[in-house]
């Protein structure tokens, strides 16, 4: 077989390579983890699980354009057959291959659980194009699965991150059978804060292109040759952020045209136009079509959607619709829900949030009728960071601390908005800056002090998320002041 070469590669140090590779397996392993730290994996549930589980795989699902998408479907069992009866379906729709290791924990309490492949990704047919096709995609799903012998007429749909998204396109084409919903980290509203941002683009998805849209699930990572060239690319994703502007069919990622097309224009479009109008997920602009049901959307306060998740989607949706619409706002990064900390802060053992109880606990309330309670709680939990004693844990974490907060709206009414200003000598004031002679300092971008954590995701290869040790580096300008915030008023 001849090898395949590629033009333009750049030769990278051994240093940079070597971090590289480990940027590179950082992002596999973290994609990989993402349900076993959603914590949907583990045993603890099986001492109360009340069927077994049979599998169909890959049943090919026909779209209204004859397009078929690969499903698998988890069915309650007993004695390794299909139990009797009809069941609600848990459904996720996910670009990252559906391997879902959230499904057998559902089925095993009484569901059916549903994921599939959206179109172009994986064992789908058709070519991918982000959240465009997903909400007829869902649509079709969604009523396929209302017409089976075994589903019950009702369903709910789970995911994080690109399948939270997705489950805001299905919630927006209105579909049968679709009940309730628990979007979590979800992505929404690309053009204006979801790939842009008021914009500019995030160059996060650099990555996602590079390290998790290839070179696992694209059509063309099939063959062996270009699926390693591929992942030679992703090992390289910050050298070519430092290239751009991309051109089409100019860049390496020619080898996965689809892809190249897609980064391309989204890079292109910095205005708020037909092309990210379009992009199918847009809560707040199509708020009147989205179905009227009870959803609960997860959000954290480090994670790059989380304002959108509060702000936006929970203060649309709650005054347009009845639903109800819950929110939940933690400390945690992407799809860090059962993590204690974020990035250098740790918060306590309170912090983390029990995946499957919480899913499953909204699910049997609107999906079986039980009444526990879910429908009766205050609409908005909030976890307020703050009040530990800064210490250091054995794992190198600063103790923040923090308590959970029922709220019945958001935002807060009761809030004050208190402006503070920076004056010349460093201090911050209430008090408006007056006249004063003007501050110089040599900026060497040799020695550049870059952003450090924040509420991103970028799997760790072009910066990590959560919080970090912000104090002053002695070198740089002004930073020899460390007084607290209290101290500079």
């Amino acid at each position: 077989m001849a090898a395949l070469h590629l033009k333009g590669l750049p030769m990278l140090s051994r240093t940079l390579l070597r971090r590289s590779l480990v940027a590179s397996l950082t992002a596999v392993v973290a994609s990989l983890c993402l349900y076993w730290r959603a914590g949907f994996i583990g045993r603890a549930w099986q001492a109360d699980a009340q069927y077994g589980v049979v599998i169909s795989k890959n049943v090919m699902v026909p779209m209204r354009d004859g397009v078929r998408l690969a499903t698998d479907v988890y069915r309650p069992a007993v004695n390794g057959v299909p139990a009797p009866g009809k069941f609600p379906t848990i459904l996720e729709r996910t670009p990252y291959g559906k391997t879902a290791g959230w499904a057998t924990y559902f089925v095993s309490h009484g569901y059916v659980a549903v994921a599939q492949d959206v179109r172009g990704r994986f064992d789908s047919e058709g070519s991918w194009r982000p959240h465009r096709d997903d909400g007829n995609d869902g649509f079709d799903t969604a009523k396929w699965i209302g017409e089976q012998p075994w589903s019950d007429g009702g369903i709910g749909t789970v995911g994080t991150s690109y399948p939270g998204g997705t489950q805001h396109a299905l919630a927006l084409a209105n579909p049968p059978y679709l009940k309730t919903m628990i979007p979590v980290d979800a992505m929404s509203d690309y053009g204006r804060y979801g790939v842009r941002h008021n914009g500019a683009f995030e160059l996060r998805w650099l990555n996602w292109i590079f390290n998790l849209g290839l070179p696992e699930g694209a059509h063309p990572a099939r063959d062996p040759r270009v699926r390693e060239a591929l992942v030679r690319l992703g090992e390289q994703v910050r050298e070519y952020a430092k290239g751009l502007p991309l051109r089409r069919g100019m860049t390496p990622l020619k080898l996965a045209p689809d892809y190249e097309a897609w980064l391309v224009e989204a890079m292109s479009h910095g205005d708020y136009d037909d092309f990210w109008k379009n992009c199918g997920a847009d809560v707040t602009a199509h708020v009147a079509e989205y179905k009227d049901i009870p959803v609960y959307l997860v959000g954290g306060w480090y994670d790059s959607w989380g304002a959108q998740t509060a702000n936006l989607n929970y203060v649309t949706l709650s005054k347009a619709k009845n639903g109800p619409i819950r929110l939940i706002m933690g400390p945690w990064t992407h799809g860090g829900q059962t993590l204690s900390y974020a990035g250098e802060a740790e918060f306590g053992p309170d912090a983390t949030l029990d995946f499957q109880a919480f899913h499953r606990r909204w699910f049997d309330h609107w999906l079986k009728g039980i009444d526990n309670g879910v429908d009766r709680e205050p609409p908005v939990r909030i976890f307020v960071m703050g009040g530990g004693d800064a210490h250091r844990t054995p794992e190198g974490r600063i103790f923040v601390g923090g308590r959970w907060r029922d709220e019945r709206e958001w935002p807060l009414a009761r809030t004050v908005t208190t402006p503070y200003y920076l004056h010349a000598d460093g201090s911050l004031s209430t008090s408006a800056p007056g006249p004063s002679a003007p501050t110089h300092y040599l900026f060497d971008p040799k020695r550049p002090v870059p952003t450090l954590g924040g509420n991103i995701s970028s799997n760790g290869v072009l910066m990590f998320a959560g919080a970090a040790d912000q104090r002053c580096r002695k070198d740089f300008w002004m930073c020899e002041d460390e007084r607290p915030l209290s101290a500079r008023n």
